[in-house]
């Protein structure tokens, strides 16, 4: 399937890849990689080394280590506030790739806008995360952790398909993510507030 590489899809795929990324950054470079190197869809080129053997495999290797440990409570948010030096960074780098035959300024813009993206997305799934983590089941946090990687893997794989769309419903989710999580914090922090006197 032939993609269009107008500055508009670039974009729009930078959005959703970059909102995929902040919520599993491995299930998304996976994902890209497989694409590139099955060419099951044309990627813009500059993703064309995402599809390398040595990126698949430590791709997969660490989405294999991730899926286990994002599902371990109170472990998980170790490990996810340690990877806002991994998801952001390679977020900006896989939105440089993607938009490296745009002119010199727009790839700029695009790469800004995939680490704001990915920087929002892994904020707010940390927070909800914080709220989450401290019920006494694992169900809660199974299953959030599950939804998480269903939705990175799915909506990159959309975005090289439809990625309008996909920008679409990754800033709509994005913005439902930071109010709810706002919304929890404020319930949490009010309770606290009053036991301690604050």
């Amino acid at each position: 399937m032939h993609m269009d590489f107008s500055p508009a899809n670039i974009t729009a795929l930078v959005i959703a890849a970059s909102f995929a990324a902040g919520l599993n950054i491995y299930a998304t470079v996976l994902t890209l990689g497989i694409l590139a190197r099955t060419h099951w869809v044309a990627l813009p080129p500059g993703l064309d080394s995402l599809g390398h053997t040595w990126v698949l495999v430590v791709c997969a290797v660490m989405f294999a280590v991730e899926f286990v440990a994002d599902k371990i409570p109170a472990f998980d948010m170790v490990w996810n506030v340690l990877h806002t030096v991994v998801r952001v960074p390679i977020a900006a780098l896989v939105a440089y790739h993607a938009s490296a035959q745009l002119s010199p300024q727009m790839q700029m813009i695009a790469t800004g806008v995939g680490a704001a993206v990915a920087l929002a997305t892994h904020s707010s799934k940390t927070a909800l995360r914080a709220v989450v983590t401290p019920s006494p089941e694992p169900v809660s946090n199974i299953a959030l952790s599950s939804a998480e990687d269903v939705i990175a893997v799915g909506l990159t794989w959309f975005a090289t398909h439809h990625p309008f769309v996909a920008a679409s419903i990754a800033v709509v989710v994005l913005v439902a993510a930071i109010l709810a999580a706002r919304v929890l914090l404020l319930a949490i922090h009010l309770p606290l507030r009053r036991l301690f006197g604050m």
